[in-house]
C-alpha cells in the first residue's frame, strides 16, 4: 500500500499534539502584578519550545523518511501508530515541568518523566527507520545508497544522547531540559552534515 494515508494521519496527530502544548500557559487571573507573573512562569516557555521543536524535528524527519519509502506494510503502520502514541501523550510530561521545575520537590521527577518519553520516542522512531531501510525492505530502488546511510548515522546516537539527558536530571533537571532543546536543534540539521568523506 502507498504511504498517503499513513502520512495523512501522521500529520494529524502531530498538529494536534503540537497544538495542545500551548494549553500548558496559564496564570493566576487574580495576580496583583501581571508581568511578574509572566515571568515566574518562564517554566512554560523552556517546555513549550522543547517540546515544539522536538515536535517538529520529528515532524520534519518523518516526512523526509516517508520520501524514500516505496510502499508500507502492516508492520510499519504499527510501529508508525507506536510513534505517534507517544507523540501524543508528549504534552503531559511537558505540563509537568511547566508546573514543577521551579518546585524543589518535585522538578527532577517531572524531568525524569519528559526524558523518558524522548528515549521512548527516540527507540521507536529508531525502529521505524531500521525497519524500512534494513535490507532496503520498503525503499524506492533509485534512492542512493549514500543517503540512507546518512540517515543511519545521523539517528545511530539518538538513543544514547536521550539516555543521558534523562540521566542529567538526577543531578540538574534545568540542565537536561537545555539539554532536551539541544537534541532537538542537533536532528533539525540534515543528515548529510554528517556524511563520511
Amino acid at each position: 500500500m502507498t504511504s498517503a494515508r499513513l502520512e495523512a494521519f501522521s500529520d494529524g496527530v502531530f498538529a494536534i499534539a503540537i497544538t495542545l502544548l500551548v494549553l500548558e500557559f496559564s496564570v493566576d487571573a487574580a495576580t496583583q502584578d501581571l508581568g511578574k507573573e509572566l515571568v515566574h512562569i518562564w517554566p512554560s516557555y523552556l517546555a513549550y519550545v522543547t517540546s515544539f521543536l522536538t515536535i517538529g524535528v520529528i515532524w520534519v524527519n518523518h516526512h523526509s523518511l516517508f520520501n524514500y519509502v516505496a510502499h508500507v506494510d502492516r508492520a510499519l503502520l504499527f510501529v508508525n501508530t507506536l510513534l505517534l502514541l507517544v507523540v501524543a501523550f508528549t504534552p503531559f510530561p511537558t505540563r509537568l515541568i511547566a508546573e514543577f521545575l521551579r518546585e524543589g520537590d518535585n522538578e527532577q521527577t517531572a524531568a525524569l518523566t519528559y526524558g523518558i518519553v524522548f528515549v521512548i520516542m527516540a527507540v521507536i522512531f529508531q525502529v521505524l527507520w531500521r525497519w524500512m531501510a534494513t535490507g532496503r525492505r520498503l525503499i524506492r530502488p533509485e534512492v542512493p545508497q549514500e543517503e540512507l546511510d546518512d540517515i543511519t548515522r545521523t539517528f545511530a546516537p539518538g538513543i544514547p544522547i536521550y539516555l543521558g539527558a534523562t540521566l542529567v536530571a538526577l543531578v540538574s533537571p534545568l540542565a537536561s531540559i537545555i539539554l532536551y532543546l539541544a537534541i532537538a536543534l542537533f536532528y533539525a540539521l540534515p543528515p548529510s552534515l554528517y556524511r563520511r568523506k
